[in-house]
This record gives C-alpha cells, sequence and structure tokens, in this order.
C-alpha cells in the first residue's frame, strides 16, 4: 500500500519529465536519423548525418573551439567564483551583510541575458569607453582592436553572465561547513594556505563540481553568445544547430544535438566520478 501511495505521488512528476523531457529528446533522435533533401525531409533510418558528423573536419574545429570556450570559462568562472564565495562565507560576519552582497551579486540577473550581453559592445568597442580611457591615460596609442568581436569577447561575456552559477554552490558548500573543523587546523598549527588547501577545498567539492556542471552545460549549449560578441567571427556547436535550425534542415540539427548531448553527458560524467555530488543535495 505504501508502495502504490508512493507511485501516485511520484505519478504527476514523472508524466511531466516524460512529457516535457523524455519524449522531445526521442522526438530529436529519432528525427536525427531522418533523410533531407535541398527542399525537404523525409522520414527514415539513414546514418547519413552522422556519418558527415563524424568525418568532416569543420565540425572537429568547431568541437575543438566550443570545448576551449567552455574550459577557458570554467577555469574563469572557478577562480571568480571560488574567490567571491570564500569572501562572503568567511570574511563578512554578520548575516544580514551577507544576504545584502550575495543580492548584490545577483543584480545582473534582473535583466536578460542578451541585454547584460549587448551592453559590453559600448564599453568594448573600438570608440568604447575602454578604449578611450586607455587612450586618454596614454596606456595605448591607438584603439585596440580585439577587444569587441573576437575570442577575448566571447570569453568575458560568458564569465559574465555564469559566473553566478559557480557562486551560489560553492557559497552555500562553504556555509555548511563545519567551522570547528577550521578552528582545529588553525589550533594544528595550520597556516591560512594549509587550512584552504586541505580543509576548506576539499569540503567544498561538492558545490564546485555543481557550478561546474552549471557553467560547462551552459557554455557548450549556448550559440548566441557566440555569434554577437564574435561578430560572426566565431563558430560553436549551438550556433551550428541554430544555423541548420533557421534552414530547415532539422535530420541535421537533430544529429548536431545528439552528438552535443552526449558529448555534455561525457564530460558531466567525468566530472561525477570525482566527487559524490549527493553530499550536497
Amino acid at each position: 500500500m505504501k508502495t502504490l501511495k508512493g507511485w501516485l505521488l511520484a505519478s504527476p512528476l514523472v508524466v511531466i519529465l516524460f512529457c516535457f523531457l523524455l519524449l522531445p529528446v526521442i522526438a530529436i533522435f529519432v528525427v536525427s536519423f531522418w533523410g533531407a533533401t535541398e527542399y525537404s525531409y523525409y522520414p527514415a533510418f539513414l546514418f547519413d548525418n552522422y556519418a558527415y558528423l563524424l568525418t568532416s573536419s569543420v565540425t572537429l574545429s568547431v568541437y575543438l573551439k566550443t570545448l576551449m570556450f567552455t574550459v577557458i570559462t570554467w577555469a574563469l568562472c572557478l577562480l571568480i567564483g571560488f574567490t567571491v564565495a570564500y569572501f562572503l562565507a568567511f570574511h563578512v560576519r554578520t548575516l544580514p551583510m551577507q544576504i545584502a552582497l550575495f543580492l548584490v551579486c545577483t543584480v545582473p540577473f534582473w535583466t536578460s541575458n542578451i541585454i547584460r550581453m549587448i551592453s559590453w559592445i559600448p564599453f568594448l568597442g573600438r570608440n568604447g569607453i575602454a578604449n578611450n580611457t586607455l587612450l586618454d591615460m596614454g596606456v595605448i596609442e591607438e584603439p585596440l582592436e580585439w577587444l569587441l568581436f573576437s575570442e577575448f569577447a566571447v570569453v568575458l561575456a560568458f564569465v559574465h553572465l555564469f559566473t553566478l552559477f559557480m557562486i551560489v554552490p560553492i557559497f552555500n558548500s562553504m556555509m555548511r561547513l563545519d567551522r570547528s573543523l577550521i578552528e582545529a587546523a588553525r589550533d594544528a598549527g595550520a597556516s591560512g594556505w594549509q587550512i584552504l588547501v586541505n580543509v576548506i577545498v576539499p569540503l567544498t567539492k561538492p558545490g564546485i563540481m555543481i557550478g561546474s556542471i552549471f557553467v560547462v552545460t551552459l557554455v557548450m549549449g549556448d550559440f548566441i553568445t557566440v555569434r554577437f560578441m564574435s561578430g560572426g567571427q566565431s563558430a560553436s556547436v549551438g550556433r551550428i544547430i541554430s544555423n541548420e535550425i533557421g534552414l530547415l534542415q532539422y535530420p541535421a540539427a537533430s544529429a548536431s544535438a545528439v552528438v552535443l548531448l552526449l558529448t555534455v553527458l561525457l564530460m558531466i560524467s567525468i566530472m561525477l566520478r570525482f566527487v559524490d555530488i549527493r553530499k550536497e543535495l
């Protein structure tokens, strides 16, 4: 009876997940085997889409570029997110001040991602605030062209958009730490650096891993940031899928989506081997 009651209580969630998560993934997987012509696509069971993806040098270069964006963004988000979370958790003494400063970190999320991203354009442009300031200070003699519509601009926008996804889980892990462990390490003569490396970092690994999963999945699937901030000079897997959808090449887009999904799942599975995030849930 208890088992039946449990299934009945879980059934609404199961139905929602099946309809809005599992069923769309199955549909994408099925369509990825369909055939396509210049004007239409038709149901079939073909491996042409996957064969092109797995043998194309363009696909390999785009995936490498996407992985480069992912790794650099992840490293910068981890550095900034850990520093901010550490400051909030261990250097801000009062809870109201912690909450206030944490809310300050969420201010950018009060607007849409596109607005936050586009706001960098007048700042980084050839005649933007950054170049004009550097010229007035005499640091440079001519405007820097690589500040905007470049890979630098793409990474900068990614870090701006996704750093909070790293701050939140790390801060949550640090707030749940047993402070007596830190006091015990300090009493044993450990330095601040030794406490950080041997006590705080190992105990915050679940939060670091959750933040890493968020950042990796968001960067791997992003397409609008690369399009706008690179000025069309860089590509990503998400942008390829977006272009294929725009050209009504749904079988090719579905195959690309399946390969991207498997790649992200593989990356997440590798990360989960290093820590058990169930301790954080």
